[in-house]
């Protein structure tokens, strides 16, 4: 293809993208009810993922007294195995299941699937008899739990429109920050049941949830329209809206643009194959370096926002209102962010915060003297507020960062990052018990050296969404030149 042809092929997709991303907007610009129970319905799975993300701190001690490991002489590290069970099922079910929700499934049935897997397997976890059977279970859990915040927050954000894609996204972490503070008001209301019973109050109601999901909930548009199911797309965005002159013909000339250049460009399918989005985010350079430099900051921001919780047994404090503080500091991080998000630069925000919690992290080494547990108790909170807003930041950057074909496989790529972060910090506790410097020493370092790759990074703030990495591609060089 000469390079007239080329620039011709962009300027054309620039011009029919904006316009359909206009059109769109027109359909579902204005926030109505039913966008807003659709949003609802899908993050309320972020409070069943909080569930099973934390649960360990209130079962797995209990789980290894009860199975006496000690006696056994076994490792006390052994201890740490179920929580980082869970992370790694959670590292491996992203990359398997991770470009499912762009090509073969859908956000829907994916968040659906997802929800299926981690309640079922949390609660046959209740039966376990040993350590092993145990850790496995967790690690299906975990395999499962993968994909839930991505499908949902990718999901949400592409329901409503650009004006209200951050304010969204937000419901999601809110809905986190109450399944995270419920754990210790169920904990401490189960304090004389066994540790089982936990896991059968966070895994039956997800399971009935699940189901609500897949007869309720809609499937993206934006999904639908560029997998080609035209009918669908037209009758969700009828679903919710309140426009009634929607029909085939409404979209006619967009859809006449696409079957013309899939016709002219034999090199280019509009057809998405298993794991292509992947090959897709590799092959362009631009993709490839936004993928790199979000998830190293990712991988930062996990090892705080996983292991600050996980490590307050270390710390001086009463276990159940350490927990419960933790899950209030989310609170004004989801509040600060809902906010703030239209008003915030990601790159700034992003770097700022980082920096703040991994001070505040190595504050919580510095000060060792128990006569000042409340300074440690506070130096701890503030790292893990500022690793929540950088966490919240860092989703939705990532959403304003990837064109529609290969959005959910990116942001389920940083949330892998994220992941791999959690999955180190439980060994790090362990050994953190006997000097904090092997915890929350290298958390602080951690975060703060990852936060620094934002700065290979564009911003995003005011820009809108892309469907098609040449429409990405095209904004890239645009803010290049």
């Amino acid at each position: 293809m000469s390079d007239q042809s080329y620039e011709s092929l962009l300027l054309n997709r620039k011009n029919t993208s904006k316009t359909l991303d206009e059109t769109i907007e027109r359909c579902i610009g204005e926030f109505g009810w039913a966008q807003l129970l659709q949003s609802v319905l899908v993050s309320l799975s972020w409070v069943f993922d909080a569930q099973q993300t934390f649960i360990s701190v209130f079962t797995d001690t209990h789980a290894v007294n009860e199975w006496s490991l000690q006696k056994q002489g076994v490792s006390s590290v052994l201890s740490g195995l179920p929580a980082s069970s869970f992370f790694i099922g959670c590292l491996i079910g992203g990359l398997v299941l991770s470009t499912l929700a762009d090509t073969k499934l859908g956000r829907k049935n994916m968040l659906v699937f997802s929800c299926l897997v981690m309640s079922v397997a949390g609660t046959i976890t209740s039966i376990s008899t040993n350590i092993w059977i145990y850790s496995f279970l967790r690690f299906l859990s975990g395999f499962g739990r993968a994909t839930i915040g991505t499908c949902a927050l990718v999901l949400s954000t592409e329901l409503v429109g650009n004006q209200w894609r951050g304010q969204v996204g937000i419901i999601g972490f809110v809905c986190f920050t109450i399944g995270f503070l419920s754990l210790p008001i169920i904990a401490f209301l189960n304090k004389e049941s066994s540790w089982r019973v936990l896991y059968l109050w966070t895994c039956l109601p997800t399971i009935l949830y699940s189901i609500l999901v897949h007869f309720l909930v809609c499937e993206s548009p934006r999904w639908l329209y560029v997998r080609g199911n035209k009918e669908e797309f037209v009758s969700t965005l009828k679903s919710i809206t309140t426009r009634s002159s929607l029909t085939l013909s409404f979209f006619g000339s967009f859809f006449e643009f696409e079957d013309q250049e899939h016709d002219n460009n034999s090199n280019e399918s509009s057809t998405i194959n298993l794991y292509s989005a992947i090959k897709m985010l590799i092959e362009k350079k631009w993709a490839f370096r936004r993928l790199i430099s979000v998830m190293l900051v990712g991988f930062g921001i996990g090892m705080v926002y996983y292991g600050m919780p996980l490590g307050v047994g270390n710390l001086p404090f009463n276990l159940y209102l350490s927990v419960t503080l933790n899950a209030l500091s989310e609170l004004p991080a989801s509040i600060v962010t809902f906010f703030l998000i239209g008003k915030l630069t990601r790159k700034k925000s992003l770097l700022v915060f980082a920096m703040l919690s991994g001070i505040c992290s190595i504050g919580c080494v510095l000060v060792q003297n128990d006569d000042f547990k409340v300074l440690q108790m506070g130096f701890e909170l503030f790292s893990f507020f500022s690793a929540c807003t950088c966490f919240n930041v860092l989703l939705i950057y990532t959403v304003e960062l990837f064109p529609t074909c290969v959005r959910n496989s990116a942001v389920s790529m940083v949330r892998q990052a994220l992941v791999l972060g959690g999955a180190i910090s439980p060994m790090l506790v362990a050994f953190g018990r006997k000097n904090r410097w092997f915890s929350y020493g290298v958390f602080g370092i951690c975060i703060a050296i990852c936060g620094l790759f934002v700065l290979c990074l564009p911003e995003t703030k005011g820009r809108t969404l892309s469907d098609t990495m040449d429409e990405e591609e095209y904004k890239e060089s645009v803010f290049v030149c």
